[in-house]
């Protein structure tokens, strides 16, 4: 597994509904654009439930993209199930819809496999990765665990008994990390009990509620239960600690020796036309270059990595291919 880890790490540091009223697309002719004013009646489906990363996500950039007249009457809604796969199968389904596309992330990629998806990322567009992510490794404010170590020592001991949970399938980023992190321990993973929960929404209240020992997403996922004293994060997954949290440790900083960072990015369906992909990459361009996106990196604790079309297309292609590998070598695809 320590491979096939390491793969998938590589692989990433290097490089989500309902029918769309109208028709044909969203171009710059027919409804708006950088010469004719705000494009109009675009909608972005969020592949789960609402309060997790992807709904954060999608619905900062609609905002952004409505408060400095970008667009007009962004559509945010969400069609959650089967990790992500319920959305994954209606976009591809909205083949020609230029109007649709759906925010989407590695847990989509990890679900369309373990889920044994008939719908592949493979066949969407590529619009635009927009972030980064680190992970965290959260507990309940009453919880007897005080710093990560504790955790590891009872994890440990008892690997079945802690269960951990994580806002994605498996195969998704939240259970991909908390596997790893148990083999840099020297736990074996297959003692690992996960509970799967589908978004950072309905994690949440499985902290809170103790139904788990700790969970495991997103950063981004917790800072408002952080301020107000509800969680506690007892380490980040980055290289170097991240602002938005930085009284909390790294996993490294603690002698755990383990990077992760999860990513996030934008997919239409397929055989969209030309100009309706050029729309798009062009509002989500100039929605990634206002100071108020550079704002919500920030509040959310997100790495800028916005990279667009064909670039992104290759990453994707990349991302699908390691993730089918890494399930592969456990069995999960």
């Amino acid at each position: 597994m320590k491979s096939l880890a390491r793969a998938f790490l590589g692989v990433a540091a290097a490089v989500t509904l309902a029918a769309a009223a109208g028709g044909c697309g969203a171009t710059a002719d027919s409804g708006g654009g950088t010469d004719g004013g705000p494009v109009a009646g675009l909608r972005l489906m969020v592949p789960n439930s609402p309060g997790g990363g992807y709904d954060t996500t999608a619905r900062s950039i609609a905002k952004i993209m409505e408060d400095d007249k970008i667009a007009s009457g962004v559509e945010v809604f969400n069609l959650s199930g089967a990790g992500g796969t319920v959305g994954l199968q209606r976009t591809v389904n909205e083949k020609g819809n230029g109007k649709l596309a759906m925010q989407m992330g590695l847990g989509v990629v990890g679900a369309s496999y373990t889920q044994k998806s008939p719908a592949k990322l493979t066949e969407t567009t590529p619009l635009a990765k927009v972030i980064e992510e680190p992970g965290a490794i959260v507990v309940a404010k009453d919880s007897p665990y005080q710093t990560i170590n504790d955790l590891v020592a009872a994890w440990k001991a008892d690997p079945k008994k802690l269960a951990v949970g994580g806002g994605s399938s498996p195969g998704g980023p939240d259970h991909l990390l908390p596997m790893q992190l148990a083999q840099a321990v020297g736990i074996d993973a297959r003692q690992v009990s996960y509970v799967s929960y589908d978004g950072g929404g309905e994690l949440l209240p499985a902290v809170l509620g103790g139904k788990i020992a700790f969970g495991a997403s997103g950063v981004g996922e917790f800072l408002d239960q952080v301020e107000a004293g509800q969680v506690r994060v007892l380490a980040v997954t980055s290289e170097k600690r991240i602002d938005a949290v930085s009284a909390v440790p790294t996993l490294k900083e603690s002698g755990v020796d383990l990077v992760f960072t999860n990513w996030r990015g934008i997919v239409a369906p397929p055989g969209i036309s030309d100009a309706d992909r050029k729309t798009w990459i062009d509002v989500l361009t100039r929605m990634h270059g206002t100071d108020a996106w550079r704002a919500e990196l920030t509040k959310h604790g997100w790495t800028d990595a916005f990279v667009t079309g064909d670039q992104f297309a290759t990453f994707l292609t990349d991302q699908d291919k390691a993730v089918a590998d890494i399930l592969t070598g456990l069995g999960l695809a």
